[in-house]
């Protein structure tokens, strides 16, 4: 079954969540991040069939997320790499995972554990902040419209903002 494209909408969100909203696609850049670099290795990583595994590096690297690359140790093999976009998307795996932690694990008995790797620490938590460092929630955010902003973004924008804001 195809799903709905988001490309079309004035959404960051969503549009990203079209380029890497199928699971495997974050899974994929997942193990990227560990260190896997071989089709095999991320097979072995994720478990994934080789046919959805090849479809999924053919996406990703089609939208520059990751890239191949030649594997020096083994001749005429290429391996896959992050690109800077795919290197951006680090947060958002952290993020995922610490959320993960939190509402998905009993007992906090998480498999694995982030640390920084100069001071063997845990890592914080990734925390929305202020400019002043203040954390922020949702609750302390609106939303403004963006050099890119539609008149219908525009118009949906101020009218949630009236709402929030006890105008309307």
């Amino acid at each position: 079954m195809q799903r709905k494209s988001f490309s079309g909408m004035n959404c960051s969100i969503a549009r990203a969540l079209d380029e890497v909203g199928e699971w495997w696609s974050l899974l994929i850049v997942r193990e990227c991040t560990q260190g896997a670099r071989r089709f095999d290795e991320f097979q072995r990583g994720l478990g994934i069939a080789r046919n959805i595994l090849t479809a999924r590096l053919q996406r990703l690297t089609e939208l520059g997320i990751i890239e191949r690359f030649e594997l020096g140790e083994r001749a005429n093999t290429e391996g896959y790499r992050l690109t800077p976009k795919g290197e951006d998307l680090y947060p958002v795996i952290v993020a995922l995972k610490q959320w993960g932690d939190r509402w998905l694990v009993p007992d906090c008995k998480y498999p694995t554990e982030f640390v920084d790797d100069a001071t063997g620490e845990p890592v914080e938590p990734i925390t929305v902040r202020g400019t002043d460092g203040r954390p922020l929630t949702f609750r302390n955010v609106r939303y403004a419209p963006g050099p890119g902003a539609t008149a219908n973004t525009r118009a949906v924008i101020e009218d949630r903002n009236r709402k929030v804001l006890g105008h309307a």
